[in-house]
């Protein structure tokens, strides 16, 4: 029975979540979150501050123990946007590493949304109707359409409750002008996907994170319908009011409405603006809290690398088509081409395991190579390979890691003249280990592209074998397929190189 464990470093607060695995689902076991405000110093200065620092690592310390206790077989650290925007974040990185051994991940802003896309996907009804969602965290605020549990669009807005107060709200309560400056700046960032999200046209605002727990709590104080209820959505009308009134008390008064406690109530009169502008702008009647979130699409995506009989699997692929389609779309590629490539890619590596001996996990990273083998002629037909290389290395590709996204590139590099080379910097950039198996998806790459020299798609079926030192490509053709046995015929020397067989082609 594997258990995993999640750890969120926000900018407000620190999370953990520990979840086993039963039946292809996650079970939770145990749930801790404690307020260290590491990025409040960093929206002033720009770097992490000792304090913060050294408070958040203690309580990493405690969590590594807790992590231990419950004999966790893997955990994920996730970080967001304090260390997005810390000069000193490698620091901290490093401090992390020593106290505790583990690796802290930054994520990007949509990566974060992904994510929490992911947590809310796999374990409510999201997918049941077009749905904004909305996080709101300490130093970013992420803003996901999703359809049919499909992501549509995304944007992560610098309107974070810790970030926002550290800004525009020095004094206790806020003075009339100080907010007057919040609600403009709040105004101009959202005007900038106004457009996006009314257009959408969303059946339901669902949002997660601290500051709406503590809106959907305060609501019933002002509310009297909600008196006594614990869920159901609040109205835009609801949330301006209580946005009004939070900013007219001091922060022990605040504290002493339902849901908002001591910590939340110095950052919520930020957080709440937040959402009335949206609100209002977007002409979004209602929101409803859900308690998922950042923590729940990361056990998400461990299981779904774990196990792949399991929903969440399903939507990280699905996830990952969608985002190479997105990048194909994007740079003018003809789909059905780099498709045809990519079938045949994958069941060369599936005929042929014996053969490569790449682990399980490079099938996936070679269809997206294959798909998006020709993005680099959307810059220059001249060089379209280092072209490839470079979008793909640095563009967003949902549902892949900054370093999955670099092998991918260094597969989909050496498709001309070139060839890999442990010196040359796609491979240097890579783990050894994938230096040395990065030739061998080259190469199935390589005679994936072979048979499809010329866009025509003659080949109409293909089986590979292997048999006496040699491989075996079987080709069944539409046309004649002189051009494709001739283009394979130029890789044997690259294909006895990697994998010490010769290449014989076939047509039927």
């Amino acid at each position: 029975m594997s258990v995993f464990a999640a750890v969120d470093i926000g900018s407000n607060s620190v999370r953990l979540k520990i979840a086993r695995v039963m039946h292809h689902r996650l079970e939770a076991l145990h749930e801790d979150r404690v307020v260290t405000r590491l990025g409040e110093s960093v929206f002033r200065s720009g770097v992490l501050s000792p304090e913060a620092m050294d408070a958040t690592v203690s309580v990493l310390r405690r969590f590594h123990r807790t992590t231990q206790k419950f004999a966790v077989d893997r955990v994920r650290v996730v970080a967001t946007s304090a260390l997005r925007d810390a000069r000193n974040a490698a620091a901290f990185v490093a401090w992390v590493r020593s106290a505790t051994g583990w690796k802290v991940e930054t994520v990007s802003g949509l990566e974060e949304g992904r994510l929490i896309h992911l947590g809310l996907l796999t374990q409510s009804h999201v997918a049941d109707s077009k749905t904004l969602l909305v996080d709101l965290g300490g130093g970013s605020c992420e803003l996901t359409i999703s359809e049919r549990g499909h992501i549509r669009s995304m944007a992560s807005l610098p309107l974070g409750a810790v970030r926002l107060t550290e800004q525009f709200l020095p004094h206790d309560p806020p003075w009339a002008v100080e907010v007057q400056r919040l609600r403009e700046d709040i105004g101009e960032e959202i005007d900038a996907v106004r457009e996006r999200v009314v257009a959408a046209r969303v059946k339901q605002m669902l949002a997660t994170s601290g500051t709406a727990a503590a809106l959907a709590g305060a609501a019933r104080s002002i509310d009297p319908r909600r008196r006594g209820l614990k869920g159901g959505p609040i109205s835009r009308g609801v949330v301006l009011r209580l946005a009004e009134q939070l900013a007219r008390l001091d922060a022990k008064a605040r504290a002493r409405l339902p849901g908002i406690n001591p910590r939340r109530a110095e950052i919520i009169v930020a957080g709440a603006f937040v959402f009335a502008e949206l609100m209002e702008r977007c002409a979004l009647p209602r929101f409803r809290y859900s308690p998922l979130g950042l923590r729940d699409g990361i056990l998400a995506q461990i299981l779904a690398e774990h196990d792949r009989a399991t929903s969440p699997r399903r939507r990280v692929e699905e996830e990952r088509q969608d985002a190479i389609l997105a990048m194909c779309r994007q740079y003018g590629v003809d789909v059905n081409a780099a498709e045809s490539v990519r079938r045949i890619a994958v069941q060369l590596f599936r005929d042929l395991r014996p053969v490569h001996d790449l682990p399980a996990e490079y099938e996936s990273w070679l269809s997206a190579a294959a798909a998006l083998h020709d993005v680099g002629s959307f810059i220059n037909r001249n060089g379209r390979h280092r072209h490839t290389h470079y979008l793909i290395s640095s563009s967003e590709l949902f549902g892949f890691t900054p370093e999955e996204r670099q092998i991918i590139a260094a597969i989909a590099r050496y498709l001309g003249k070139s060839r890999p080379d442990p010196t040359d910097g796609p491979l240097r950039a890579l783990a050894i280990a994938d230096q040395e198996r990065v030739p061998r998806a080259v190469a199935l790459l390589r005679l994936a592209k072979a048979m499809n020299p010329g866009h025509g798609g003659r080949i109409a079926g293909l089986h590979a074998t292997a048999d006496r030192g040699r491989v075996v490509l079987r080709l069944s053709a539409t046309l004649d397929a002189d051009l494709e046995v001739w283009m394979l015929q130029k890789e044997r020397a690259f294909f006895r190189e990697v994998f010490g067989r010769n290449l014989v082609a076939e047509v039927r």
